[in-house]
This record gives C-alpha cells, sequence and structure tokens, in this order.
C-alpha cells in the first residue's frame, strides 16, 4: 500500500474527522484533522484479509477458542520487544483506556491518589476522576526541549495517600522513550510508595530509527506490583476494534483483576480478536516497519517548518506520531496562538492544558497522515504566523 494515498474519511462517522467543526470551528471541507489519535491510512492487507474472511461466512456469534490469539500476542511481544509473556497474563480490554479505567477500579479506592507525570495523555485525569479518585500531578521538567523524570522531587510530594502510578511509554504527548535508567528510577519510585504500576505502552511500536523501547517488564524488581498494557490498535490503525491487552505476570494481582472483569460481564468482540491475530503476525511486522519510515519522515518534515517559523518549538519525536509543540516563543497568549492555528490556518489540534501540568504555551498535532497534507499543514501554519518572521 502506499501511505500517500488520501482517504477520504469525513462522513464515515469518523470522530476526528465529522467532529472537529462542532468542537474546534474549523471547517468540515477546507479543514485539517490533526487532533484524535489515530491515522487516516488503512491497515495492513493482512488485517483486510481476516475481516474479509468474516464477511465472507457472514455469521457474527460469540468467539470461542482463543489459543491462536493468545499466541500471536505471545509471539509479537517476545519478537518485537524481547518479552517472554505468559498466555493466562492476558486479559483483554475494551481498548486501554478501559484498560486504565479497570486498573483504578480493582487496585484503588475513592478518594485514593493516583499519580500522573504530566504533561501526560489526557484520558488518564478523566478517568481518575470520573472514578471519584484524586490526580496527583508530578510535573517534569521540560530540559532543553526534552522531558525529564525528576524523581527526588516527586518523592517529596508523596503523602502516602497516593496507591498507584500510570506511566506512559513512550510517553505521549512529549514522544520521549524511556532510557533503562529512567524506567528503573520510575520502578524504585514505585516500590518506595508502594504504588501499584501501570505502565501504558500502547505506542511501543511506533519508535523512531535510532531509539529502542524498553518494556517495564524488563525492569529489575517491579513484577509483584506491575500491570502491563498494549495494543494492536495504535499500532496498526484500528482503534476502532476497541480492544487492548492488559498483561499481568503477578498472579495476585492478575486474581483481582479477573475478579473485577468477571463482576462487570466484560469480554471481547470477536472483530478485535480477528483483526489482532492478523495484525501480529510477520506481515504486519513488515508493514509496521514501513510505517516507521514513512512516520519518521513525517516528522523531519514538520519538525523543519515548525521550528523555521520564529517562537515555535517542535520536541524532538523519539516514538508516537503526536508532535508536541510549543508557543511560548511568539508571546501570544494561549487563546491567540490557538485561535491562529484554528481559524487562520484551518487546522484542529489537542490543547497543552487538558494533559495536565506542564501543558498551557502547547498544542499537539497528529502527523500520521499522508504527506502531502502535513506539507500543507505546515505551509498553513507558517502564513498564519508570518508576522512573526
Amino acid at each position: 500500500m502506499s501511505f500517500d494515498e488520501i482517504i477520504d474519511r469525513r462522513g464515515t462517522h469518523c470522530a476526528k474527522w465529522d467532529k472537529m467543526e462542532a468542537l474546534y470551528g474549523v471547517p468540515r471541507d477546507s479543514g485539517i484533522a490533526m487532533w484524535v489519535a489515530d491515522m487516516d491510512f488503512r491497515p495492513p492487507q493482512v488485517v483486510q484479509d481476516a475481516l474479509q474472511k468474516m464477511l465472507d461466512h457472514g455469521v457474527y456469534g460469540y468467539f470461542g477458542d482463543d489459543s491462536a490469539y493468545l499466541a500471536a500476542i505471545q509471539w509479537w511481544m517476545e519478537n518485537r520487544h524481547g518479552w517472554k509473556v505468559e498466555p493466562d497474563w492476558i486479559f483483554t480490554t475494551h481498548g486501554l483506556v478501559n484498560g486504565t479505567a479497570m486498573c483504578v477500579d480493582a487496585y484503588t479506592n475513592p478518594g485514593d491518589g493516583i499519580v500522573l507525570f504530566t504533561p501526560v495523555y489526557h484520558a488518564f485525569a478523566k478517568v481518575i476522576n470520573a472514578a471519584g479518585r484524586k490526580v496527583v500531578e508530578c510535573e517534569m521538567p521540560n530540559v532543553n526541549g526534552r522531558y525529564e523524570m525528576d524523581i527526588d522531587a516527586w518523592d517529596a510530594q508523596m503523602t502516602g495517600a497516593e496507591k498507584m502510578v500510570i506511566l506512559c511509554s513512550p510517553h505521549n504527548p512529549g514522544g520521549r522513550v524511556w532510557t533503562r535508567e529512567e524506567l528503573q528510577g520510575v520502578a524504585d519510585f514505585a516500590r518506595r510508595h508502594d504504588l501499584i504500576l501501570v505502565s501504558d505502552e500502547i505506542h511501543h511500536d511506533l519508535v523512531m530509527p535510532g531509539h529502542t523501547h524498553i518494556p517495564m517488564a524488563k525492569i529489575e524488581g517491579i513484577e509483584d506490583r506491575l500491570v502491563m498494557m498494549t495494543a494492536t490498535t495504535k499500532t496498526f490503525n484500528i482503534a476502532g476494534s476497541h480492544s487492548g491487552n492488559v498483561i499481568i505476570p503477578d498472579p495476585d494481582l492478575r486474581a483481582k483483576f479477573g475478579a473485577r472483569m468477571l463482576a462487570l460481564g466484560l469480554s471481547p468482540n470477536s472483530f478485535g480478536l480477528f483483526m489482532a491475530t492478523a495484525a501480529y503476525s510477520p506481515e504486519g511486522a513488515a508493514w509496521v516497519d514501513d510505517l516507521v519510515q514513512y512516520l519518521d519522515g513525517n516528522r523531519q518534515l514538520f519538525d523543519e517548518a515548525v521550528n523555521a517559523i520564529l517562537g515555535l518549538a517542535s520536541m524532538n519525536l523519539e516514538a508516537t506520531y503526536l508532535a508536541w509543540v510549543d508557543f511560548e516563543g511568539t508571546g501570544m497568549p494561549r487563546e491567540e496562538f490557538t485561535r491562529r492555528v484554528e481559524k487562520d490556518a484551518c487546522i484542529a489540534v489537542n490543547y497543552g492544558p487538558t494533559f495536565g501540568k506542564g501543558g498551557d504555551s502547547f498544542l499537539r498535532f497528529n502527523i500520521a497522515t499522508p504527506r502531502a497534507r502535513v506539507e500543507e499543514a505546515c505551509n498553513r501554519l507558517s502564513e498564519a504566523l508570518k508576522d512573526l518572521q
């Protein structure tokens, strides 16, 4: 397939394109949707073929024998990430926002504190607040345009009321691939403060050349408090399948999670299982390799163009397809630079403050779209901010 193909997603019940006018005032016909974190590419042919086989059969009953599905997850984690997973460690949730909510439900009580290293994926805070828990924001220092851990400062913030920490690895929205030393620091932090550690690694396959993702499960001394979350959905652009892997090595944590799954009557849909089984394959792996090369080209184009605009700084993207752009250097209030992006450039983006402390001067741009569209967005931004040059 060609990632350069422009696929019109308007009028397909697509949140990213069909809701941008109502939510952002960006015109449906002329606007560019760069907010929701899904891609404007079709998934690999092996996934399409799996769905076609379902359609050809034409009966959509309950899914039985999941051994091939579990084996596909095992194969992927071992071959792509060097991580050996046992099949009985794996739970399937309705995506990883649901997986996060299930962890909050299973391992904490109302009023408990849950630690986030902010700015970070906005759905975490939404789920925590909705469950009646308390978001504890540990702000990450932005050191020369790169987020870093500040464990000493975060140690001082802890009160003993915190019961869980959620790590985003690789980081969304900053695009960091955490080093082994940083991950060990988080693991030690969780142990010192007796916190369950939930590691959301949904972007672990989308790592730029020159960087290597390390699963938190490969870090020493954390297994008895670790919940790993991965998914096919970001990697293969099948978010609508709403399936995610919650992988729990520790038997006691696994029993608690399984009990809540059972109590809530949760089970996966067959479409998601068939798609995931097909995706986690050699054919899927080859497609991901091509995808990452293409995203890296988009990253280079976007960063060069954005960093050439006076006052703008695009954070160096080590992973994900989500560019995190700092407008602080423009000297404009947030309302003004946001207005220019939405009204003048006609681009729908995510607002920085929704990601928590440290996000005020930022906007998040999704660059997982054909390169011609990325180039057009860059031209529009340059025009909308041309008085700064």
